[in-house]
């Protein structure tokens, strides 16, 4: 025997291969997980809890076949708390003379006798039941996309019906191939049988199907298993004669003679087996008291599960009910958490108060603890109640609302140590706040842009100071947005307007002809280098120079009175005297 098992294009194998090979009889199974769940691996309890019944009772029995797929079935129910666990399953018992196997949902068997297939199993498949009622070919069963669609699966809800077959007698060179879906939906049957006929042993026949599986190429490769039996020595009864009546006489005379020493043989070896369960037991159910305490109650529900396991194949009804009690009340405890990440606080605090129930009479659990959480369920309550109406608000476009809310929230949320819901309202405040933030950034903006317009119209109608004064404003608005582009345009706005309102001054040029008079007009007398002034402010100098100074200054105020238009004696009288004369002399006739 050889078998093969890969998780293919995924990261996890939910598939399982699982056989104990006893003197007289042998058990294989392969299951393929049809679940998602993270924690539990439904085709290996399944697989080990039929191993450990078969075990119990090695048999080809069919009732007892079905009953150990049933108590396989159940356990996946009871166990089925996230979700529910399922599988497809196929089992193959022997006694190396025939065999007799039972499937539900889609593994199956291929038996190939002298190189050729003569039987194959059914799927409890919609595919299956289709090419039964003649709707598709029975070729194409295995690419129809109702393949996967199982009518009957380990785990189902309500009662399975696996398909037990009847003892199948073998032969020597008999080749049995078990596998999953992942294998069987890429290997046609024809080349099945040639991987069959090309293989001389169950490992080469093994790696020849995934060779032939892989070389197909496909972009997604399911998890895949197939385990390969061959029959190469069966038992052969010889034929009737009378040596083999005499043996059949002297090994029932040797068994009447021995049944004593055998029944206490069979009884040593079951006490053995109920005393090793019962230890396990009692370390299962003390770990899980621990963990209790520790208040690690995902573990504590584990170990329990385990224990009384141990406790239904020891039919212990005390130790069944004690750690069945004890599980729930663990298990109410998870379910109260997985509530609360949920934000369903109802289902939550209904969790707490029924583990609260079933805790009361065993001291391992801090029934103080379980209490507060409890009681901590009304501010919770409150944190989910503003987070819907916060996020009302959000939706009407009321971020500032919100945002009030939402700080509520998290404040209260932190008092109360609400961790599962401060990831949340720290989300969807940051988000809040960045819709608010960029409200008022656009409501800046345009504030600034009005204002800006405002300052053009005040400078095409040449109200510069008007025009400066909004301009001002608008690059005060654009600086608290950063939008500098627009706080630069306003700059060299305002550049130019200043140059409007305050134009530059040229330079004057003394040299130049008509240049202003530096004294401003006044008449101030002009002093020599020769003369100088008195502590009075008048002038003194010797006779010579002040006659030359007169003499001077009559010649300039003969040639200054020269130069004005109207030149003579009315031009040399000061201004009075002009306008007397010139009445005087419309006066005369």
């Amino acid at each position: 025997m050889s078998f093969v098992s890969e998780s293919g294009s995924f990261m996890t194998n939910r598939d399982f291969f699982g056989c104990v090979e006893l003197e007289d009889k042998a058990c294989y199974i392969i299951a393929d997980g049809l679940d998602s769940d993270e924690e539990a691996h439904s085709a290996e309890m399944i697989v080990q809890t039929i191993l450990e019944s078969f075990l119990e009772k090695p048999t080809l029995s069919r009732r007892r076949l079905t009953d150990y797929i049933r108590i396989a079935h159940e356990w996946l129910h009871y166990e089925s708390r996230r979700v529910r666990l399922k599988a497809s399953i196929l089992i193959v018992v022997t006694d190396y003379t025939k065999i007799v196997w039972a499937s539900a949902g889609n593994a199956r068997l291929y038996h190939f006798r002298g190189e050729r297939l003569i039987l194959k199993s059914r799927d409890h498949s919609l595919a299956q039941q289709m090419a039964d009622e003649g709707q598709i070919a029975e070729d194409k069963i295995d690419t129809n996309d109702e393949r996967g669609n199982l009518l009957q699966y380990a785990g189902m809800p309500g009662k399975l019906k696996p398909y037990v077959s009847g003892k199948i007698p073998l032969a020597d060179g008999d080749v049995l191939v078990m596998c999953t879906s992942g294998l069987w939906q890429a290997v046609e049957d024809a080349e099945m049988i040639d991987s069959v006929q090309a293989a001389n042993d169950p490992v080469m026949l093994a790696d020849t199907l995934e060779e032939v599986m892989l070389s197909k190429q496909r972009m997604r490769i399911d998890n895949y298993t197939a385990a390969c039996i061959y029959a190469n020595k069966t038992y052969q009864e010889e034929p009737k004669n009378r040596k083999k009546w005499i043996k059949r006489i002297l090994i029932i005379l040797l068994t009447v003679l021995l049944v004593g020493g055998a029944g206490i043989f069979y009884k040593v070896k079951s006490a053995a087996k109920k005393a090793e369960l019962a230890a396990d037991m009692l370390q299962y159910e003390q770990s899980a008291d621990v963990y209790v305490t520790e208040q690690e109650y995902g573990k504590a529900v584990s170990d329990y599960s385990l224990g009384r396991n141990n406790s239904i194949k020891l039919k212990d009804r005390i130790h069944k009910k004690l750690l069945t009690d004890k599980m729930a009340a663990a298990q109410k405890l998870v379910d109260g958490e997985a509530h609360l990440k949920e934000g369903d606080i109802v289902k939550a605090k209904a969790s707490y108060s029924k583990a609260l129930e079933l805790s009361e009479p065993y001291s391992i659990f801090k029934r103080q603890a379980i209490e507060d959480r409890l009681g901590q369920m009304t501010a919770f309550q409150k944190v989910q109640d503003w987070l819907r109406e916060a996020d009302l608000k959000f939706q009407n476009g009321d971020s500032s609302g919100a945002i009030t809310l939402y700080l509520r929230a998290r404040s209260s949320a932190t008092e109360n140590a609400y961790k599962e819901a401060l990831a949340e309202i720290t989300t969807k405040l940051e988000t809040a706040e960045a819709k608010k933030s960029d409200v008022e950034r656009q409501v800046s903006q345009l504030q600034a842009d009005k204002l800006e317009a405002k300052g053009d119209r005040y400078n095409e109608a040449a109200d510069y100071s008007g025009a400066l004064d909004a301009y001002a404003a608008a690059q005060e608005v654009y600086q608290s947005i950063d939008m500098l582009e627009r706080v630069l345009a306003m700059e060299r706005k305002i550049s130019k307007l200043e140059e409007k309102l305050n134009p530059p001054v040229p330079a004057v040029d003394p040299n130049a002809a008509g240049a202003a008079d530096l004294t401003g007009g006044m008449d101030l007398p002009l002093v020599t280098p020769d003369e100088s002034t008195d502590n009075n402010g008048s002038i003194t100098g010797d006779s010579t120079n002040n006659e030359a100074g007169k003499g001077l200054e009559e010649s300039a105020a003969k040639g200054a009175a020269s130069t004005e238009p109207g030149s003579g004696v009315d031009a040399a009288l000061p201004k009075e005297e002009t306008v007397q004369k010139s009445a005087e002399e419309e006066v005369q006739p």
